[in-house]
């Protein structure tokens, strides 16, 4: 199966704990093998085997205590 690298825009991250706090969350995603949050542009990129599940991307993204925009 291939990789898929999906970008996501969230609000409400400042900080180097927000990208660790979101990057673990999203990390325990079935099928997710890398995870880059980046606050200072509010966009974490995901790769997965396969397509995402956006649901559970924006359920790990609440989980961390942010918001999920949608895809960049």
């Amino acid at each position: 199966m291939s990789t898929v690298t999906t970008t996501y825009k969230i609000t409400g991250m400042t900080c180097g704990h927000c990208e660790g706090a979101v990057t673990a969350e999203i990390s325990g995603i079935d099928g997710v093998t890398d995870v880059k949050a980046v606050a200072s542009t509010g966009l974490v990129t995901v790769v997965s085997t396969g397509e995402p599940n956006d649901e559970a991307v924006r359920a790990a993204v609440d989980e961390a205590g942010y918001e999920l925009v949608g895809r960049a």
